[in-house]
């Protein structure tokens, strides 16, 4: 089974993050969304990866070549932004006739990936949701068997969304389908992968439905950041033994990255801080800061600063970008 990663979306929701750095790899708890969902794969027996990229896709190309050198990697190029059905229509001439697992790029949830793997249909996660209007959405009968998806429905019949998650057998008809989608589309036009799914169900393909047990959003600031807090929960946060922080408190869960300088601080609960971070006489809690990134004489709550920037004093919720500096005790910023 080979497991298709699209990530070639340009994270418009989490700019100015997104300008400099893929949305896969924003840190989350430790790690970056794309690594947990690598692992998540990898850990269930999956070795053979085909990523879709697009927009900065050199840095993605870099960091998988670079931290998963044990697996089989294929690298697709999405250069313009017409769909996820289009992005997986690129994969054809590498998939085959093999089964696939397509997890998309900034979806990350629980579910018991060999389970999926072994079961004898094609199978979609689904998770209820209170507005199902923003999702793709499956009707799913009294077996548990999808009668039909439909992309953002402004009348939905159902609650239960697509998570981004799908097992298909009949690759061989899901390329047919795309096939079919694509050629009634003007070149402007995006295509969803839902579509190409109503397409193999109309065939007779069956899809059984599974739920996952939790979903984690990493679309936007806000629930990036609370995705943060219930992961470090989870994975318990992490500590690199060399760290000796000076007249600082740590308040778990955190996650602090190799090489980073913390004095005269109160860290936590619920922070992800990246590698080489110097932070001096600042608080801080349920944030994310980047790499690189100097904080001083700062109260920080709430929020997402990304590599290599610098923030000075006073009490904000900041959502900053990449190589960015603040002197807010100043009133200044550049």
């Amino acid at each position: 089974m080979k497991a298709i990663i699209p990530v070639a979306g340009a994270g418009t929701r989490l700019r100015p993050h997104t300008y400099t750095q893929p949305k896969a790899l924003i840190p989350l708890a430790g790690k970056t969304i794309l690594s947990i969902i690598i692992d998540q794969l990898k850990d269930a027996g999956i070795k053979d990866f085909i990523f879709i990229i697009g927009y900065l896709g050199d840095k993605i190309q870099d960091y998988v070549n670079q931290h998963y050198s044990d697996l089989k990697c294929h690298f697709v190029t999405q250069s313009e932004r017409h769909g996820t059905g289009h992005a997986i229509d690129l994969t054809r001439h590498i998939v085959g006739q093999d089964e696939i697992l397509i997890v998309l790029g900034d979806t990350i949830a629980e579910y018991d990936v060999k389970e999926i793997m072994e079961a004898p249909h094609s199978m979609l996660g689904v998770k209820k949701v209170d507005d199902p209007r923003n999702f793709g959405v499956a009707e799913i009968d009294e077996h548990g068997f999808i009668t039909r998806v439909v992309e953002k429905p402004s009348i939905p019949k159902s609650n239960m969304a697509l998570v981004g998650v799908y097992k298909i057998k009949e690759t061989a008809t899901l390329f047919e389908c795309l096939h079919q989608i694509t050629g009634v589309k003007t070149s402007y036009e995006e295509f969803s992968l839902t579509e190409a799914l109503e397409c193999m169900i109309q065939r007779g393909a069956r899809f059984q439905s599974f739920k996952v047990t939790n979903w984690f959003d990493c679309g936007k600031k806000e629930s990036l950041l609370e995705s943060n807090a219930i992961l470090l929960k989870k994975f318990g946060g992490q500590l690199v033994d060399e760290h000796g922080f000076e007249n600082s408190i740590i308040i778990p869960p955190v996650s602090i990255g190799k090489g980073c300088s913390i004095r005269h601080s109160v860290i936590g609960p619920n922070v992800a801080i990246g590698e080489n971070a110097s932070i001096h006489k600042s608080i801080i809690r349920d944030s994310i800061i980047g790499d690189y990134s100097e904080l001083h004489e700062i109260i920080l709550s709430q929020s997402l600063i990304g590599s290599d920037a610098e923030v000075k004093g006073g009490s904000r919720h900041l959502n900053i970008g990449d190589n960015t500096a603040i002197d807010l005790s100043a009133g200044s910023s550049t």
